[in-house]
C-alpha cells in the first residue's frame, strides 16, 4: 500500500513510522482480516506538532481539508488492492 500512499499524498509526505500502542481495538480486526493503520496529518500547518493537543482533548483541532486526502487515498487503496 506503501507506493499507493506515495502517488496519491506524493512521496515526501509519506513515511513510515513508529509503532505505536494506542487505545484502538484495531488489532483485533487484524487477527481477522489484513490491514494497517494510517494517519492523514489532519494538524494545522504551521502548528508544532510537539505543542499539538491530542486526540480527545478539549484543545483538539483538525484541518478538516485534510480530509479530503484520507477520502481520496482510501478510494485509491481500495481500487488497488481490489485489482492487485
Amino acid at each position: 500500500m506503501l507506493p499507493t500512499l506515495k502517488r496519491v499524498a506524493g512521496e515526501h509526505n509519506v513515511f513510515l513510522s513508529p509503532k505505536i500502542t494506542g487505545y484502538e481495538d484495531f488489532s483485533c480486526y487484524q487477527q481477522h482480516v489484513p490491514g494497517f493503520f494510517y494517519f492523514i496529518g489532519i494538524t494545522p500547518k504551521g502548528t508544532d506538532l510537539k505543542r499539538a493537543a491530542p486526540n480527545h482533548s478539549p484543545r483538539f483541532f483538525v484541518d478538516e481539508s485534510a480530509l479530503l486526502l484520507g477520502v481520496r487515498s482510501l478510494a485509491h487503496l481500495t481500487v488497488d488492492y481490489l485489482a492487485g
